[in-house]
């Protein structure tokens, strides 16, 4: 029963058709036409009930700004914000407690056990990097969301072939 497995899910994600369409469709297959078209955002508060989370506010205030002058910011991806702010809250308070308590504690029972809190730490990051890559907020998913701006126009090789 050898064969190419069709799981879905497998192998490397496809590029979304707003980075092939800003590469310049380097493929040259044909771009899905019916892709969805969402509305952009550009300009939007602290959810009220993120505000009351000292971090989350923090890190609200300064990606939102940031997708916003690079416009890739949709009405569709808010949620991933939200998440990505609420773990970045979750992080640093678990991290605070780590701190303070350290990363082992005594039971009443005078056994010594990890800290809980360094799971919530090691969740929250698995959370950011998750997020943080779908709203392209590491270098390796701003170099998938932004297609192929900065390769060169020119091809050294040809010219190198018609001296």
């Amino acid at each position: 029963m050898g064969g190419v497995s069709s799981v879905p899910g497998r192998g490397r994600k496809p590029k979304p058709q707003e980075a092939k369409r800003a590469a310049g469709n380097p493929g040259r297959r044909p771009l899905n036409t019916n892709v969805p078209e969402f509305a952009d955002v550009v300009d939007i508060d602290v959810p009220e009930y993120l505000s009351t989370m000292e971090y989350a506010d923090m890190m609200w205030r300064s990606v939102i700004p940031e997708l916003l002058k690079n416009k890739v910011l949709k009405i569709t991806d808010m949620h991933n914000v939200e998440m990505f702010c609420m773990a970045y809250h979750n992080l640093r308070v678990a991290q605070k407690e780590v701190v303070q308590k350290g990363p082992t504690l005594e039971t009443a029972q005078g056994s010594t056990i990890k800290n809980p809190a360094l799971t919530a730490v090691n969740e929250a990051s698995k959370q950011m990097a998750s997020f943080g890559a779908m709203l392209g907020l590491d270098p390796s998913s701003r170099g998938r969301l932004g297609g192929g701006g900065n390769k060169p126009k020119t091809n050294k090789f040809a010219q190198v072939l018609n001296m």
